[in-house]
């Protein structure tokens, strides 16, 4: 089963001197890959700085995947606390050993 989640990315500037913006977007995640999460505290410190969309309340957290893709991995940043991101994956996979 895929998950729909909220994801925050940074966005590409056309000018290297160009402070970083970061936009949201969904994203569907297949829980089964998924190999840890935790809280992104970084990102909780760009919200704080302005850095982020205008839309998002300044209490947000933020929950950074690590997702396994075969012979590598990737991670991404979601909007949600850790615990309220494993409410909506429960039962779907997440953790697999």
């Amino acid at each position: 089963m895929i998950v729909k989640l909220v994801e925050v990315y940074e966005t590409t500037s056309r000018s290297s001197n160009a402070e970083s913006s970061y936009s949201l977007r969904e994203v569907y995640v297949n829980p089964d890959h998924i190999v840890s999460m935790r809280e992104d505290m970084s990102t909780k410190s760009k919200l704080t700085s302005g850095l982020l969309p205008e839309n998002l309340s300044r209490d947000q957290e933020f929950t950074k995947l690590f997702i396994n893709r075969g012979n590598w991995g990737s991670d991404m940043i979601v909007i949600g606390s850790p615990s309220s991101v494993h409410q909506k994956l429960r039962g779907k996979g997440l953790l697999k050993g």
